[in-house]
């Protein structure tokens, strides 16, 4: 992975249109099987500076289905990653060193769907730590060598923090798990 950069960028506006496109294409292969898709990660709270890469969070009612979809993914420049680090989750890459897009697939309902909603919503009703987390981003980036391990670690304490204030916060908020398909985006 030595060929990985790591670069945090200014916001870019195109991010959502990116997220848009690439929403209909996922869609389009998958044909009925996903039940929403979220746009999530710093590329999803506008104005924040971020590594140009779109996450791409999408809900499934039977996970292991994505697993027999793995082909199709791949004509469509993903590359399956299997769980990835995190139990019950399907992971895939597109770009390889030059990373566009990374998508998250888990069960509907799961935890890890509302603790990425939560932090990316929680960002955008407090832009104060929207801009703490990009000062820290940014320092972060600078100093970890293209090592997106040593990147995520620096950004692991604040993370951990604020997103567990972000669930309680979204849970209040939200008292019934909502979501937000593509066409709320």
């Amino acid at each position: 992975m030595a060929d990985l950069k790591i670069e945090i960028v200014d916001y870019n506006s195109r991010w959502l249109e990116d997220f848009q496109r690439e929403s209909l294409i996922l869609y389009n292969v998958l044909k009925n099987t996903i039940a929403t898709i979220h746009h999530i990660g710093s590329t999803s709270v506008p104005g924040l500076a971020a590594k140009p890469i779109i996450d791409i969070l999408i809900e499934l009612e039977n996970v292991s289905f994505i697993d027999s979809c793995n082909v199709q993914m791949e004509t469509i420049g993903y590359i399956a990653k299997g769980e990835f680090g995190i139990a019950g989750r399907r992971y895939f890459q597109k770009g390889g060193n030059n990373r566009t897009h990374q998508i998250h697939v888990f069960p509907i309902g799961d935890f890890n769907v509302t603790r990425h909603i939560a932090f990316r919503d929680y960002l955008i009703a407090f832009p104060e730590v929207a801009s703490e987390y990009e000062i820290l981003k940014r320092s972060v980036a600078e100093t970890c060598d293209n090592d997106i391990d040593r990147y995520c670690l620096g950004k692991h304490e604040f993370v951990q923090y604020y997103e567990a204030k972000a669930v309680e916060w979204y849970t209040l908020n939200n008292p019934i798990h909502m979501t937000d398909n593509m066409s709320a985006e």
